[in-house]
Order: structure tokens, then C-alpha cells, then sequence
């Protein structure tokens, strides 16, 4: 299965911690609502709690723009499950209001293309629109962290350009100045670039 931009994403129907709650979980739940969905690479390490407790921090700010978000990792349920009771001062979670998923047959994060031959996922984001679509993909190596307000950025751009039917230009952030995919229309834009 290729985990491809403008094509369907890759069903996944796994095991899940949920607040406190182990519960299942597959894509076909987000139907209807755009899905963030990120691979990190392990429970118990280093930069993944951050990246975590990141995204949690802008939960709310998702929310507004119709997005669920959902992390994977290889690791089971359970392990998320501990790592969740484990205070973040000392590398744990604690209480974060997403799902985190299961993937200990590592399937997922082959069919999403992120599994390494250790074992383990690359850092992975996937933007899925309401009809199970891929918009977005960015995935990159293991000792970067990801910036939730960049993923922000992108969904409010892909929903933007299928609102509009305008395109963003580099660096655009809601509100700013879009163009027409025209030759004639673009130029509304570009007159507005000092030299």
C-alpha cells in the first residue's frame, strides 16, 4: 500500500489508549473530519514526549479547524498506557486528550511508509481530509522535533485553497494575501512584491 498524497489513506484498525480508556480504534472513525495523524518512534524516550505534549497544547486550536489528531508509535497500548501514569518532569505524558495507537505488528507504519528496517517509525505527519485522502505528508528523521504550528499552518492552507480556490504563496499564514492559479489572476499577487 502506498501512502501517497491525493491518493486514499491506508485503513488501519488497531488497539488504542484513549484518555484512560483502551479502546479500538480505525480510520473509518474520523470520517467526515480532517485527521492529523503522527508517527513518533518509540514510547519512554526523549524527543517524542515533547512532540506529544506539543500537539496536546493545541488540541483546542485543531478542534477550530474540524481536526482530530491521532499518534502512533510501535509500541502496545499498554506502553502508552504507562507512559501516559508517568508525570512529564520526569518523561511522561501525563494527561493528554488524544488517542495514541497501537501498532505492535508494526503494519501501520508500513503501510504509511515510515517503518525503518530497525524496527522503529521515522517522525511522520499525515493530513487526511474528511473523505479519507492524504493532502499532506512530511516525514523526516529521528532527532527533530515536529512544530504543531507549522501542521496548523498547512490544514488552514489545504482548507483555505479548497474553500477559495486560490493558492498560498510561500510563508502564507491565515488571513494573508492568497493568489488565483492563473496567469492573469496571479498577477494581483505578484504586484504586490516590492523588488
Amino acid at each position: 500500500m502506498n501512502a501517497q498524497v491525493q491518493q486514499p489513506a491506508p485503513e488501519f484498525k488497531t488497539a488504542a489508549v484513549a484518555g484512560s480508556e483502551l479502546k479500538e480504534i480505525s480510520l473509518s472513525d474520523f470520517k467526515g473530519k480532517w485527521l492529523v495523524l503522527f508517527f513518533y518512534p518509540l514510547d519512554f524516550t526523549f524527543v517524542c514526549p515533547t512532540e506529544i505534549i506539543a500537539f496536546n497544547d493545541k488540541l483546542d486550536e485543531f478542534k477550530k479547524l474540524n481536526a482530530e489528531v491521532v499518534g502512533c508509535s510501535v509500541d502496545s497500548q499498554f506502553s502508552h498506557l504507562a507512559w501516559k501514569s508517568m508525570p512529564r518532569n520526569k518523561g511522561g505524558l501525563g494527561d493528554i486528550s488524544f488517542p495514541l495507537l497501537a501498532d505492535l505488528d508494526k503494519s501501520i507504519a508500513c503501510d504509511y511508509e515510515v517503518l525503518l528496517d530497525a524496527g522503529i517509525a521515522l517522525r511522520g505527519v499525515f493530513i487526511i481530509d474528511p473523505n479519507g485522502i492524504i493532502r499532506f505528508k512530511l516525514v523526516h528523521d529521528l532527532g527533530i522535533g515536529r512544530n504543531p504550528d507549522e501542521i496548523l499552518r498547512v490544514l488552514a492552507a489545504i482548507q483555505h485553497v479548497e474553500k477559495s480556490g486560490e493558492v498560498c504563496p510561500a510563508n502564507w499564514v491565515p488571513g494573508g494575501k492568497c493568489m488565483k492559479p492563473d496567469p492573469v489572476g496571479s498577477q494581483e499577487y505578484f504586484s504586490t512584491i516590492n523588488d
